[in-house]
């Protein structure tokens, strides 16, 4: 059996989709792609695809991960450039390894997010993004399947930040007569999760600060994050290096390693 892991975007319209919604979706590509997939034992066989730490309905990303199982062995680049044409637009596949290391799930323990929050001039939103730092605990609520529940939202965020004039000025998507803040987020994944919401609930906690319009939330890296740099790692990476480092007559190698850039292949 080959395992082969993937990186694939929420983007557009497509950020609206649930989490199975997705599913669905991934599962026709699969089919469309007639991609040898192994199955699940029992009355209701299913593919064998496990899903990593899935963004919340709403939210876009450009960092999303799952593994799938093979029967059959496949050049990872060649198995991303089917699949990828397989799925709608905005469903993308970025990148693809064969899975060379164990433990995908346990290399994603951080997530760096942006918060774009139209209607709020960036000055407001710095300034609460530096209350919200300052706050040794910020406790939000948010309802779950079993009731009301009250959390700590700061202890999980490891930084909150606005984005300077210059690097807001540069984007071609900010309109020019409107205000606009945007603020960059790298939160931990603990238990209770703290999702963006939930910095969001605690902004207007500690700041008020209340944009007139919903923000639009992206993902834009999950991986270990590094407490010497303060970075989130490609959690991919471990299995690109093991691929090279792997002997070149070894039986289930699979050719040429993924690219580091997130870019189809031709």
């Amino acid at each position: 059996m080959q395992r082969i892991r993937l990186r694939y975007t929420k983007r557009g319209r497509l950020r609206f989709t649930s989490h199975r919604d997705f599913q669905r979706a991934f599962e026709r590509a699969l089919r469309r792609a007639e991609v040898p997939m192994a199955y699940s034992a029992g009355f209701t066989p299913h593919p064998k695809v496990s899903y990593a730490n899935a963004a919340p309905t709403g939210t876009g990303s450009e960092a999303e991960y799952l593994e799938i199982a093979l029967t059959e062995h496949r050049d990872p680049r060649t198995l991303w450039a089917l699949l990828d044409e397989s799925l709608p637009e905005g469903l993308d596949i970025t990148d693809a390894v064969e899975a060379r290391t164990s433990g995908l799930a346990d290399r994603l323990t951080a997530s760096v997010w942006e918060l774009r929050l139209d209607g709020v001039e960036p000055e407001a939103a710095e300034r609460a993004a530096a209350a919200f730092r300052a706050a040794e605990t910020v406790e939000v609520q948010r309802r779950t399947k079993n009731g009301m529940r009250t959390f700590d939202a700061r202890a999980a965020v490891v930084s909150l930040d606005g984005l300077g004039p210059e690097a807001l000025a540069s984007r071609a998507d900010r309109p020019s007569d409107k205000p606009c803040a945007i603020l960059r987020l790298v939160v931990r994944h603990v238990t209770p999760a703290v999702r963006p919401d939930d910095v969001l609930s605690g902004l207007r906690a500690v700041a008020d600060l209340a944009p007139p319009v919903p923000a639009a939330v992206t993902r834009l890296a999950q991986g270990l994050f590094d407490e010497e740099t303060g970075t989130v790692t490609d959690p991919l990476a471990p299995d690109r290096e093991a691929d090279m480092a792997a002997p070149a007559d070894r039986p289930d190698r699979s050719g040429d390693a993924a690219p580091a850039a997130a870019t189809a292949p031709e």
